[in-house]
């Protein structure tokens, strides 16, 4: 089986991306998030960004996102993992200098002790967190802070899908800008769409 090929254009990209999610990513049923909340919708990207197709998708949307002078993405380990690497990639097949660096979700029991991994920039480095799901915001957040800590400055958090349950309100009283990919309304009406 061949794959189809890649669209030339970023309005045919975003097209097979929104199926693909709604196809793969997206179900609807009685589910509780990671936020503990309860949701009639659940979304895991993760057979999409780990997906070669869906990542190389993903990866060029993303990448449109991220903030111009910014010297890396990162992301809190594991959602962010194929993300914040694909971005790099495709940012260096673009002739682009944009580093991967990946936030623990505790910081190394060994060694350096360390939160971050990759290729450090130095302090005072813009960069640009990628998340795949945004509900309340608290990976996003979490990952933020580790980053501030480390003395980078960091505005922007591009995500895949917001949930539109509150995380856009927490990254603006966080002094962040959130971008999107996808809405799950938009999800959600593709995925009943194409179930038809």
């Amino acid at each position: 089986m061949t794959l189809p090929p890649i669209p030339s254009t970023a309005p045919e990209r975003r097209q097979v991306l929104l199926e693909l999610l709604a196809t793969r990513a997206y179900r609807h049923g009685q589910f509780t998030l990671a936020s503990g909340r309860s949701s009639d919708h659940y979304v895991n990207c993760k057979p999409v960004s780990l997906s070669g197709h869906g990542l190389a998708l993903l990866a060029m949307a993303l990448l449109e996102q991220v903030e111009e002078g910014a010297a890396a993405v990162a992301g809190l380990t594991l959602g962010a993992d194929p993300l914040v690497s694909g971005v790099a990639m495709a940012a260096a097949q673009a002739g682009l200098p944009l580093d991967a660096l990946i936030v623990r979700k505790q910081a190394k029991g060994h060694g350096t002790g360390a939160w971050l991994e990759g290729p450090l920039p130095a302090a005072g480095s813009r960069i640009t967190v990628l998340e795949d799901v945004v509900t309340t915001g608290g990976s996003s957040l979490k990952a933020v802070e580790q980053l501030r800590e480390a003395g980078y400055v960091v505005e922007r958090v591009v995500t895949i899908v917001d949930r539109q349950e509150g995380g856009l309100e927490a990254m603006t009283a966080a002094g962040l800008e959130l971008r999107s990919l996808f809405l799950l309304e938009e999800i959600a009406a593709a995925a009943q769409t194409l179930q038809g």
